[in-house]
Parts: C-alpha cells; sequence; structure tokens
C-alpha cells in the first residue's frame, strides 16, 4: 500500500522542549522527555518549597456524559487532597458567555502494592448546549497555579443527524522510557489526535501498563494523565479497560485506578464504569470489557521466582509466583445481557444508523507476535453482533493494524489444535463478499461488520508480525479455544503465559500493515439525506520508521467507505 498523504503531528518549540501557555495549554515536548508536563512538575515543587498541601490540578481530561450534547465530565487528579476543587465554565457561542462553578466529587483509591494514596476529582458539567464551544478553567483553593489556572475548551455534540470526526487507536502507554512497555512515540500518538481536532477520541484498552510496574503504577498513571492531558483536555477520550488496567489489590477484577479516574456514561448495572454506550448523530457507541468474557489470561502477573511484596502499610500479603488475575466471568453474564438489550433496543429506533463497538481484546486478529483471536469473544458477542447488525469493531491488544472484510456467521471445525494437530472448532469468522465493492474499498456493512485492530496508539509490535501458512499462502491466526493460564517455566519457581492453543486461516482477513505498528484511524460521519445513504469514511495513518526512531511524521496507508441505507 502506498503512502500518500503525510501529517505532522509535534507542535514542540524549537529546542523540543516541554512549555505551558499563559493561559494552560500544554504544548508538545521532544520525544526524549519525559511525559510529566513541565507546569505539573512547577507547581509540586512551589507546593513543596511553601509547605502546603499541593492541590494543583493535573492529569486532566474529559468525558461525555449520558448524552454527548448536553454533558461532558472534566476529571482530573492531585498530588494532595485539593480544597474546593472545581471548574469554571462558560460558553462562547449561542449567547451562553456566563461564567458557571461546578464543584468537584473526589474519588480516591490507595494502591494496593505501593500503598500511595490517589487523589482524583470529577466535576459533571450539565445543562449545555448542542454544538457549542465552551472554555473552562479548572482550579482549588490550594492550587499553586491559582492566578492562573489551567483553560482548556471544548465543543459538545451535535443534535441529530449532522456530520463529525472522532478518532481511535488503543494501546497508548507513556514516553517516558523508565517504565515497562513504554515508547517515545506515545507523545506524538496524542499530538496526532490533536492534528485531526476529532469531536472525541476512543481509547481502546491498555491506558498505560502500570501492571507491568506495579511498585510504581500510581507514577505510571500520573505520566500517562499527563502526557493524554494535551489532547483530553480539550476533547473527550472515551476508554475501554483492557487487561493491563487489572491490578492486584486494587478494588474489583483491580480496577479500582482506572474507575477511580474515569467517570462514564451510567450502565445501570451492578458493574458501573466497566462498560457503557452513548449516541452521537446516528451513530451508538457501545464499549465493553472483553476481560470478561476471554479465554486468555493476560491481566496482572507475577513471573517468579520471588513472589510480589506490597509493602507493609498496605497490610496485604506477598502474591506468590505464578498467580495471575484471571476475571474470565466475573459479571456471571451480566454484560452481555446489558449488550444484547441495548443492541435490540437499537434495533428498533430509527435515529440510529451505525452501531459501533469497542473492546480491547480481538475476536479476529492474525498477529504472530501479539496474542491472536479469542473464542470466547466468538462465543459471547460475535452472534449478538450478528442478529443486530453491529457495523464496526474496534480493537487494540495487538500492536499492529488489520482489518477484517466484513463477516457474519462461523464456519465450523475448521481449526487445528496446535499440539495435536487435531480438527478444533474456533468458529472461524465468515467473510461475507457480496458486501464488498468491485474497488475493495467500499463495504456494505449491513451484510457484515468489519474489525478492526487499532492496537499503535504508543506501542507496536516487531515488524512481519503477520503468519502465513507456507503451503497455502493464507494468512493464519492463533485462537485462544479454552482457558488459559499461567504454566511452569523451564526454570524452577518461574512461570509463563501459556500461548494459544489453535490455529486457523483467516479468511476474514483483508489488509494488514507490513511495515509499522503504530497508527491512528480517522473517522468521518456523513449522515446523508433522507431516502439515500449514510457513509463512514476511515482514513489509517501510521508513522513509518517508528519502530526504531520516534517520529512526528503519520502517512496515509488506506482509506475505505463503510456504506449502507440510511433509517431516517
Amino acid at each position: 500500500m502506498s503512502n500518500r498523504k503525510i501529517v505532522k503531528t509535534t507542535p514542540a518549540d524549537e529546542h523540543g522542549a516541554s512549555i505551558v501557555s499563559r493561559r494552560g495549554f500544554l504544548k508538545f515536548a521532544g520525544a526524549s522527555s519525559l511525559a510529566t508536563a513541565a507546569g505539573a512538575l512547577a507547581s509540586t515543587a512551589r507546593a513543596a518549597n511553601s509547605g502546603a498541601p499541593d492541590g494543583t490540578p493535573e492529569q486532566i481530561h474529559l468525558t461525555w456524559g449520558s448524552d454527548p450534547t448536553s454533558e461532558v465530565t472534566v476529571s482530573w487528579s492531585s498530588l494532595a487532597p485539593a480544597v474546593n476543587p472545581q471548574v469554571r465554565i462558560s460558553g462562547t457561542n449561542h449567547g451562553d458567555h456566563a461564567k458557571h462553578t461546578v464543584h468537584a466529587v473526589q474519588s480516591t483509591y490507595t494502591d494496593g502494592i505501593n500503598g500511595e494514596i490517589v487523589f482524583n476529582y470529577h466535576a459533571r458539567v450539565r445543562d449545555l448546549k448542542a454544538d457549542t464551544v465552551y472554555q473552562y478553567e479548572v482550579t482549588a483553593d490550594n492550587d499553586s497555579n491559582a492566578s492562573q489556572p489551567f483553560a482548556a475548551s471544548f465543543r459538545t455534540a451535535p443534535r441529530g443527524r449532522a456530520p463529525f470526526r472522532f478518532t481511535s487507536y488503543g494501546d497508548l502507554a507513556t514516553p517516558n522510557t523508565n517504565w515497562v512497555l513504554s515508547s517515545p512515540q506515545s507523545r506524538f500518538a496524542v499530538a496526532a489526535v490533536e492534528n485531526f481536532q476529532p469531536l472525541f477520541h476512543l481509547l481502546n484498552g491498555d491506558l498505560c501498563y502500570a501492571n507491568l510496574n506495579p511498585m510504581q503504577q500510581p507514577e505510571v498513571w500520573r505520566d500517562f494523565g499527563n502526557n493524554a492531558q494535551t489532547s483530553a483536555s480539550n476533547r473527550p477520550w472515551m476508554p475501554c479497560p483492557g487487561n493491563h488496567e487489572l491490578e492486584f489489590n486494587n478494588g474489583e477484577q483491580g480496577l479500582a485506578s482506572y474507575l477511580s479516574r474515569y467517570m462514564l456514561p451510567d450502565n445501570h448495572t451492578r458493574f458501573p464504569g466497566r462498560w457503557y454506550s452513548f449516541r452521537v448523530g446516528s451513530v451508538l457507541f457501545i464499549s465493553l470489557d472483553a476481560d470478561d468474557v476471554v479465554y486468555q489470561d493476560a491481566a496482572a502477573f507475577v513471573a517468579g521466582p520471588a513472589p510480589l511484596t506490597p509493602v507493609a502499610s498496605t497490610g496485604n500479603p506477598p502474591i506468590p509466583a505464578g498467580t495471575s488475575l484471571y476475571v474470565r466471568g466475573y459479571s456471571n453474564g451480566e454484560q452481555t445481557r446489558w449488550l444484547e438489550k441495548v443492541l435490540q433496543h437499537a434495533s428498533h429506533d430509527s435515529d440510529v444508523d451505525w452501531i459501533i463497538v469497542q473492546m480491547h481484546q480481538d475476536a479476529l486478529s492474525s498477529s504472530k507476535t501479539g496474542n491472536g483471536s479469542d473464542k470466547g469473544i466468538r462465543e459471547a458477542w460475535l452472534p449478538l453482533f450478528d442478529r443486530y447488525g453491529v457495523d464496526l469493531v474496534l480493537c487494540g491488544h495487538d500492536h499492529d493494524y488489520e482489518r477484517s472484510y466484513p463477516v457474519r456467521g462461523c464456519n465450523h471445525n475448521r481449526g487445528t489444535d496446535i499440539e495435536t494437530g487435531r480438527p478444533v472448532d474456533t468458529l472461524q469468522p465468515k467473510p461475507i463478499m457480496s458486501a464488498v465493492s468491485a474497488g475493495a474499498s467500499t463495504f456494505d456493512t449491513s451484510h457484515g461488520t468489519v474489525h478492526l485492530i487499532l492496537g499503535g496508539g504508543g506501542t507496536s509490535a516487531p515488524l512481519d508480525v503477520y503468519g502465513v501458512d507456507a503451503g497455502t499462502g493464507l494468512p493464519q491466526a492463533r485462537i485462544f479455544t479454552k482457558p488459559n493460564r499461567p504454566v511452569p517455566s523451564t526454570t524452577a519457581g518461574t512461570f509463563v503465559r501459556a500461548s494459544a492453543d489453535a490455529v486457523e486461516d483467516a479468511i476474514w482477513s483483508a489488509q494488514r500493515d507490513t511495515g509499522t505498528g503504530y497508527g491512528i484511524a480517522v473517522f468521518d460521519y456523513d449522515p446523508g439525506q433522507p431516502g439515500g445513504h449514510t457513509t463512514i469514511t476511515m482514513n489509517y495513518y501510521h508513522a513509518p520508521g517508528a519502530d526504531q526512531t520516534p517520529t512526528p511524521e503519520y502517512a496515509l496507508f488506506e482509506t475505505i467507505e463503510l456504506k449502507k441505507k440510511r433509517r431516517g
């Protein structure tokens, strides 16, 4: 695939240094700089010198409320409890110029490994006007920048069928390479979102990989949050949990940090924050927690031989080698029942033309160096996607880019057990080639669901990451078909992750990027006209050379158009 359009995504100063403007907007640092913003470091130093608790806001990010046309949540953290944390907000059009103050609620947790108390804040701003730009300031009585508080702006969603843009990738990590599985490219990945100016961004799990750095989990989250702030303070970043959001001793399913940091639309179940939905225009977005259904075990894990020993203040005992945080089935089917209810309602709603699902792990991935595909998702959710006409599924997990043909239904007993060579039923997804136009770049998703792997936000797999059968030339996919736990390694007292147990021909795989895993997907929704078609155009940009040297330049890799009849 030839590279066409080149996009440069670095608004750094001429020296590549991190700087903060007078209004508090963060500008991008050079690739070798730490993720923590210079303003946050300076305010910390001032608070330390004065001896006062530091309630200076940092890691500022936005999320949609239940109705993106009228509700946004402003969230942030501080190094110490904030006194009177608040957001001051005013509109810039439709005559809504009055400044309103919204007081934040505090959400804290104590890290279950290093004992650090983390202070997070959420100000839910309601009764906003649709398609309106709002300016806001974040501050507190013990904000060391109170005279010039952090300031940014955002736009609410339009009401009804109106064009908008959103972007997506997963597996961002941090640009601070002191941490395991981080990359300087993470800074340029955040800059890429700002370059394309979407209404919002979907972050498809594995936000920062804090659980790979168990004794420094809050610090990794802080680096991630201050890096993401440069975009997430200007537009909602809507996440889903991945396997690396699961942390030992941090609440149910290990999600205490994630759930404390993000206030997300209410799912009205016993498991708030794990999954949710929202609608913009005629597009219904559904965010899922695939940790609940996948067979593979890839969460927090103690390899050994030494146990993981929390600090004494936590009161938590050592975690033995071989222990993993495996949460498959934690909702006892409640998430799947919720999903079907939401999909069923959408199927009767003439205001919904498109259904887009976001989750972390993959039902269709032929990555050889990543995880591959998971039968658990195929069993639990693909039949629902088929029944209710889900158009697009966005994932991360494998650190590369792959696109499927539209798929619907499955072929049985087409897989092979890797250990025995016997046939195994992987529920091989069936491509619907009638949904593909002659040019192979336009797809009618009323006939099948397109799956995208977008796992190259700030992390990437080695090159040549895909499997191919030497005999047939067909791409191969590895599949987890049964519960998968760590197994003893050849070194006494140590454990390793067991790999996938089956393989199949990836007849559903339509496009794979063999040049680099880093990239961003940009989606433009066109509602079309009554009685006509509606479209979503996806431009995928990758960052050639980023696997060797971080780069701000993203080149267009491919363009596809999803097209279907408009319902209303």
